[in-house]
């Protein structure tokens, strides 16, 4: 293997005290709705917000005297790149970050601020990694690989020994996929002290280049879609990652944009926790059903970002409201003679429904010039609760489309 199992211990005390020690606290409203036993790890508390400090503090602190001098550069959609360039800072280490176009906003200027230089180029991670990869060779910069560097899967290694440390009895593990680093090095670490502990991967189906990966037997490049977690999307996992992963990983599933938005929903009101989409992932598994056989287990779900835009944020969170019948949108046929709209804004209020938006269309309706078409978005408790709203809607005379 291109990492050992001492290669992680031998991280775990490099990085120590320079890495925060996240909590690992008992998550009891996400055991209440999952049925399952939850812990989650807090890795947004590190100082730039994500577990990425980990493997970028040991691979810049393995570096030679010549190395730190002439500086590193990293390839990164957000998260790597942050924490390379704090520890580079720290170290007096010179950071340049290649970031795709599409990098989150709040990601770019964090770097900036911490005295990186920023290059964005290309639409994606890919394109942004091999504008890095010539650079470092065009400029004698060492390159740090946000997930297939050994010394980065290593050092990611160390929150498995965390976790073990933290919850001896733990059952199951859920870990994000991107890159495929973190699940690896966490993999490695907790197979090595406790076998029988399952490791399940979870990825976005937008970006599911592991999955692919396993199917083909080695890493493949695989289309990447716009996903809500960002983090995640990888068009090809590592080689040294991936020849880790497929040995030790029980087995990975795939979840659905509307489950991480809800998952992100769920995290912020049962766990006062701000955690971006690809952090959110494992919860998302959870609550989507995918992992049954863990049903009363002790699970530690690792939230491993929460770095995220407020602009994203409020359009995850709606998604979220959407997935759980807390907001709906619909279009009625109502009387265009006065009184029309009172009475039906009343039977929505009748129902306990709140009109959060409303808008009239009066050229494109059925024949009857007497009627307009209205389209609503209605706030509501959950799925019942809406269709019970269009039934009595209906009973009312209102005609209702989706």
């Amino acid at each position: 293997m291109p990492v050992q199992f001492s290669d992680i211990t031998a991280a775990a005390e490099r990085i120590k005290g320079r890495v925060t020690y996240s909590p690992c606290p008992s998550a009891v409203p996400l055991s209440l709705v999952t049925g399952l036993e939850i812990h989650c790890k807090l890795e947004y508390l590190q100082r730039t917000g994500s577990f990425k400090e980990r493997g970028a503090c040991n691979a810049l602190l393995l570096l030679s005297g010549e190395q730190k001098r002439r500086g590193v550069i990293a390839a990164s959609a957000g998260n790597h790149a942050l924490g390379v360039t704090y520890h580079g800072k720290l170290l007096g280490i010179p950071v340049t970050v290649v970031m795709p176009r599409t990098a989150p906003l709040t990601k770019v200027v964090n770097c900036r601020q911490m005295g990186a230089q920023i290059i964005l180029h290309g639409n994606n991670y890919e394109e942004a990694r091999q504008h890095a990869t010539q650079l470092s060779e065009e400029q004698g910069l060492t390159l740090i690989h946000g997930f297939d560097d050994p010394a980065v899967i290593a050092g990611q290694g160390t929150l498995g020994l965390e976790i073990l440390e933290q919850v001896p009895d733990l059952d199951a593990i859920i870990v994000p996929i991107g890159g495929a680093g973190l699940i690896a090095g966490v993999a490695l670490a907790i197979k090595t002290l406790k076998p029988k502990v399952m490791v399940i991967g979870v990825e976005p189906d937008r970006a599911n280049s592991y999955v692919e990966s396993i199917k083909a037997g080695k890493p493949v490049l695989v289309p990447i879609k716009p996903t809500l977690a960002d983090g995640l999307a990888v068009s090809k996992v590592g080689e040294n990652a991936f020849e880790i992963a497929r040995k030790l990983v029980d087995r990975t599933v795939v979840v659905r944009e509307q489950d991480i938005a809800l998952a992100v929903l769920r995290l912020i009101e049962l766990e006062k926790a701000v955690v971006e989409g690809a952090g959110a992932a494992p919860l998302a598994a959870c609550l989507a059903g995918l992992v049954p056989e863990l049903a009363g287990k002790k699970v530690v779900l690792p939230l491993c970002g929460g770095n995220i835009d407020t602009t994203i944020l409020g359009r995850i969170l709606e998604r979220g409201l959407v997935t759980d019948g807390r907001l709906c949108q619909f279009m009625a046929t109502i009387s265009d003679r006065p009184g029309g709209l009172a009475a039906f804004a009343a039977l929505i209020a009748e129902e306990g429904a709140s009109i959060i938006d409303i808008a009239h269309d009066r050229a494109f309706g059925d024949g009857d010039i007497s009627t307009v078409v209205v389209r609503c978005v209605v706030e509501t408790r959950d799925a019942e609760h809406i269709a019970a709203l269009h039934e009595r809607l209906r009973k009312e005379g209102f005609k209702v489309r989706l």
